[in-house]
This record gives C-alpha cells, sequence and structure tokens, in this order.
C-alpha cells in the first residue's frame, strides 16, 4: 500500500517550508546533549535529517504493515476475560509490537530515557500517519502524552521506574478521567484518594469510559481532599494495572473497536502521588488534555486523508452516464472542497503543534536553574504571547480538524453512493471512525468555549496582526486586504460578543471561532502560497491529455488560497452580522421553539 508519509505531498511540503530549525534547536537546548546520548543530533541539520528518516520509517511500516490489519481489527474487536483483563485484537497487538521495534513510542521524551525528544509538530505528523492506516491504533499510539505528563510533573523515582519502558514500548497507558456521573465535568471527579497512617495513597471507585484502560500504567484522576469540592480537591496519581485493578467492561461502541474503551473498578489501589496535592485537574490534567486534544486533530487529519483518497479514486474510476463521475460539477466541487479543507486542517494543526513546541521550550528554559538569567528573563517574557495562543490554538484545532473529519467522511461515502455504505469499502469504518473525534478530549461545544475566550478577548486580534505582517508574495496582496477586510469584521464582532455577556459569547461562540479559523487558515494557506520551499506536485490530466504535469507547489498553494479565502469572505461577512445581529429567542423562546421534552417509550 505504499509509504503513506512519502506519498503525501502535503506533508512534505509543510515538513519544508516550515522552519524546523529553531524547534529543533529549542528541543536541544542548543544541542548540549550531542556526544551524550546515541539519539542526540549535533546540530539543526542532522535533527531535520532524523525527523524525516523517523516519519519516513513510520510511513512505511503504517502502509505496508498496520493498514492491511485494519479492517479484520474492526471486525475482531478486543476480549474481556474472566480475571478482568483484556486481549488487544490481534491486528493491534501484532501492529504495537511493530512500532516499539521502529523504537517510536518516545517520540517526545527525552534522550536520556531512550526517547527521539522530537518536536510536537513531528509527533503530530507522525499521528496523522498512524491513523491515515488504523484510527482505533493511534488510540494506543498516542497516548505517548502520559509519560510526557510523568516527565513534566513527577519527581525522579517516578521517571526512572516508567519512562524508559514507555520509551521502548514495554507499556502503554491510560488517561484515567472520565466518571459514570462526571462525563466533561471534571470538577464533580469523585474517586477517592486516600492514605494510611504511613502516608501510601490508595485508589477506591468506579471510572468509565477510559480509552485503553487495560493499559499498564494509569494516570488517575482523583479526590485527595473530601472536604474540598470542585476543581481544587482534586490530585493525579500513577498506578500500576495490577490484581486491585479490574476493568468491569468494554463498552460495545459505534467505531474505533480496535481501541479497548474500558470501565475501571479501583479497589484500594497502591498509587502514587504526581506533583503536588490539590493541581491535579487545574494544572497536570488540563496540559495532558491539551496534548491529547492536538493528538486527536491528528487522528482526525489521518482519518480524513484515508477517506478522501477512497472518494477521489472512486471517482475517476467510476462511470456514470457515459463519463467518470469526477466529470460531474457537483462530484467534482465536493472533491475539491474535500481536499481543501483537509489541507486548511492541515495548517491549522501543524501551525497549532510549532506553537505548543516554542511554549514547551521556552518553559524549560525558563525554569531550567541551570540557565542564565538573561536567556530565563527573555523566555519569560516570549512565554506570556505563546501561552496564550497555545491555548486558543488548541481547541481551535481539535474543533476545526474533528468537524472536518466528519464532513469528510461523511462526503466520502455519498460520492461512492451504495457502494460507501456497504463493508466493500472502507468509507463505513472510517466514518464510524470519525464520529468520536468530535466528542472524547473535549466535545466540539466545549473546545468552543475554549477558544472563544481567545478570540473575544484579544488574543486572536494580536496573534492575526503578527501573521499579517509576515513576508507575502506580491501575487497575493489582494488576498491579504480580503483578510484585512475580514478581521475587522470579526473584531467588531468580538466586541459586540463582549459587551453583550458571558451566555451571548457562548450562544454565538461557533460564528466567532469559525470566523477566526478561516482567517488564521487563510494567512497560512498565503504563507503557503509565498513559500520559498522548492518542491513540486503532480495534478491530474487537464482533459486534453491522458498523463499528469507537475507544477511548482506554492503555485497549486496560491490557487487553493484564491478558493478558500474569496469564499470564506463572503461566510464570514454572514456570520459575523449574525453575531452582531443581538438575537437572543434562543435564551428567551426556547421552551416554545424546541416544544416539550418528549415522553420516550
Amino acid at each position: 500500500m505504499g509509504n503513506f508519509y512519502r506519498d503525501n505531498d502535503d506533508i512534505q511540503f509543510l515538513m519544508k517550508h516550515i522552519d524546523l530549525a529553531p524547534l529543533a534547536d529549542l528541543m536541544e537546548r542548543g544541542f548540549r546533549f550531542a556526544g551524550q546520548f546515541d539519539t542526540a543530533p549535533a546540530n539543526a541539520e542532522e535533527a531535520i535529517q532524523n525527523y524525516d528518516l523517523v516519519l519516513d520509517s513510520l510511513g512505511r511500516l503504517s502502509g505496508e504493515f498496520i493498514a492491511p490489519r485494519s479492517e479484520e481489527i474492526d471486525r475482531e474487536g478486543n476480549t474481556l476475560h474472566e480475571d478482568g483483563t483484556v486481549g488487544y485484537a490481534k491486528g493491534i497487538a501484532e501492529s504495537l509490537k511493530a512500532l516499539a521495534k521502529a523504537e517510536v513510542m518516545g517520540f517526545t521524551l527525552p534522550h536520556q530515557y531512550g526517547g527521539l525528544n522530537f518536536p510536537n509538530l513531528i509527533y503530530s505528523a507522525a499521528i496523522e500517519i498512524v491513523s491515515r492506516a488504523d484510527a482505533s491504533l493511534m488510540n494506543i499510539f498516542g497516548l505517548q502524552g502520559i509519560a510526557e505528563t510523568i516527565n513534566f510533573f513527577a519527581d525522579d523515582s517516578i521517571k526512572n521506574r516508567y519512562l524508559p519502558d514507555f520509551a521502548a514500548g514495554k507499556v502503554t497507558g491510560a488517561m484515567v478521567l472520565t466518571e459514570p456521573d462526571a462525563g466533561s465535568d471534571l470538577q464533580a471527579c469523585k474517586l477517592k484518594a486516600f492514605q494510611d497512617s504511613e502516608g501510601r495513597w490508595y485508589l477506591h471507585g468506579v471510572k468509565r469510559f477510559i480509552t485503553n484502560g487495560c493499559g499498564e500504567v494509569l494516570l488517575v484522576l482523583a479526590r485527595s481532599e473530601p472536604d474540598r469540592s470542585g476543581g481544587l480537591g482534586l490530585s493525579l496519581f500513577v498506578c500500576d494495572r495490577g490484581p486491585t485493578v479490574r476493568v468491569r467492561r468494554l463498552e460495545d461502541k459505534l467505531g474505533i473497536h480496535g481501541s479497548p474503551t474500558c470501565e475501571l473498578f479501583f479497589d484500594n489501589t497502591p498509587c502514587e502521588l504526581i506533583g503536588e496535592r490539590q493541581r491535579g485537574l487545574v494544572t497536570y490534567v488540563m496540559s495532558l488534555m491539551n496534548g491529547a486534544r492536538i493528538g486527536i486533530a491528528a487522528q482526525s487529519m489521518g482519518i480524513a486523508e484515508a477517506a478522501y483518497r477512497i472518494a477521489r479514486d472512486y471517482a475517476s474510476s467510476r462511470k456514470q452516464f457515459g463519463v467518470a463521475i469526477e466529470k460531474l460539477p457537483a462530484v467534482r466541487d465536493l472533491l475539491i472542497d474535500m481536499k481543501i479543507q483537509i489541507e486548511a486542517g492541515r495548517a491549522l494543526l501543524y501551525e497549532t503543534s510549532r506553537v505548543v513546541d516554542y511554549e514547551v521550550g521556552l518553559t524549560k528554559i525558563s525554569e531550567d536553574p541551570g540557565e542564565d538569567k538573561e536567556s530565563q528573563k527573555e523566555a519569560k517574557q516570549q512565554l506570556r504571547t505563546i501561552k496564550r495562543a497555545a491555548a486558543m490554538l488548541t481547541p481551535m484545532s481539535k474543533y476545526f480538524c474533528s468537524e472536518m473529519c466528519n464532513r469528510v467522511t461523511y462526503d466520502a461515502i455519498q460520492v461512492l453512493g451504495g457502494s460507501g455504505y456497504m463493508r466493500d469499502y472502507a468509507c463505513e469504518r472510517l466514518a464510524r471512525d470519525a464520529r468520536i473525534t468530535t466528542i472524547y478530549e473535549g466535545t466540539s461545544q466545549l473546545q468552543i468555549v475554549a477558544a472563544v475566550r481567545g478570540v473575544s478577548g484579544g488574543t486572536c486580534e494580536k496573534y492575526l496582526s503578527e501573521l499579517a505582517q509576515a513576508p507575502y508574495a506580491d501575487s497575493v496582496q489582494d488576498l491579504l486586504a480580503l483578510l484585512k477586510e475580514g478581521t475587522e469584521r470579526m473584531v467588531k464582532a468580538a466586541a459586540f460578543v463582549k459587551e453583550s455577556g458571558v451566555d451571548y459569547m457562548d450562544l454565538y461562540g461557533r460564528q466567532l471561532v469559525d470566523s477566526a479559523i478561516a482567517l488564521i487558515n487563510g494567512y497560512l494557506f498565503c504563507g503557503q502560497a509565498s513559500s520559498k520551499a522548492q518542491m513540486e506536485t503532480q495534478v491530474a490530466p487537464n482533459g486534453q491529455s491522458d498523463q499528469p504535469k507537475t507544477i511548482p507547489m506554492a503555485q497549486r498553494k496560491e490557487m487553493i488560497a484564491r478558493r478558500y479565502i474569496a469564499r470564506n469572505a463572503e461566510k464570514i461577512r454572514a456570520l459575523t452580522a449574525e453575531i452582531c445581529s443581538g438575537d437572543k429567542s434562543t435564551f428567551k423562546e426556547y421552551e416554545i421553539l424546541a416544544g416539550p421534552a418528549p415522553e420516550l417509550s
């Protein structure tokens, strides 16, 4: 099935277009680890070469080994044994062994624990590649953020015990957050954490909807302060899977069948505190979930890419009314929109990952007692702006990419018609796998609530101003004028929302966030159209010739930018007008418009 890295022109282009050298320098702390560890590069050129080699290896493994197993994995699912342990689908177990052998289970972990110490940007590309092959496998491969959380916040003894095994692929983990009565509202968590007379910690209670809850290492959010309600009563703990942790059931779910979703019972389970008491939710889990949200955005990209390729191939070969259906205007327009939305999602995701990398790197510098005071002062100053941008872009990426993924998989089935509804093609599986992406790690509605604060609070306006000041080609100056006009409309709408109160902000949050994302992606596309990266891409025959041709990638990106920005300019006008309408019928007339709650038999 080929190499899922090498066959994707857009990923290849972005790896050349984005300036990876500063990221490499930041991750490697000026390449101070060279000579200490075998995996540590000596300079930026060597680091970037390592990124390419690892993605190439992962792309080949995904295309040739993981993808052929995905259909059988979906049908087989997981097995709950009588003793409360779980058996993976055969293909999942085989793929996990292959990933461990490829030494890619410690993507972002430091060299000292056997990790690759790669930027989140490269990890996002890797998650996308694996997800295109099998979205359910990504739910285990993509949980490396658990190890990252241990690295950031745990003491050295805990790090030394767990991180080498994570990097070697000897263990997998789980984020154990959700409870039967505490879904998105994690502050309502009730699972009890208590100490014995000697100060040792234990866990008791139930958790539900836990992805890979059968993993060997569990990060558990629990109530350590029984007399304190809300988030300040919660702490984060780590424990091993053992006889006191039982999987009570496996959820029978719509999609991602290869990923076990478990209900867990903790029966006075020994555990250890991560970091400080009472910071479990506000500091540690928020950090963990932000990383997970970027992971779900990347998972969404892989699913959408897989679905689009099936639809594009089918449309070029399936004939109706004497011609290939891609000749029909409605189908052709649909495929173009699918492709552009995928590339918009990838642009936003990779930019978000880049910003998060700067946040992580600058945080390490600012907190390192070995750094000189001037470097720390500069890092802290830069962090203020970077943190706000990352806090806004992360929920934006998760929201946009997951919603886009659901549209693309839906449209892929539409392109295939009746065949898309059948199991003969993977479209139906991809649509089932896609559906969860707008739900777990925070629903789309929650992502909007998180992102709209940045849009209405001025972070987005400042971020767009910085994007506007970048150097662009003369050929996109007219597009920049449209983006400037759209920004002015968005800023006006944001001010109106802010004056209208929190409820109004949440009511029109989607329209405001959609406008902001369209503007951000517009600038990112203009940047790609102005790129100095030397790369060509193959385009389909033009109808006069059966032979494909190649054009510079930047030229193609300008065509995408024109369509994307022009069409979104009209949408932004409509969205901002709707925001400023002042319509509050949702609040005032809900009972009339929605009608009474029906009685379900």
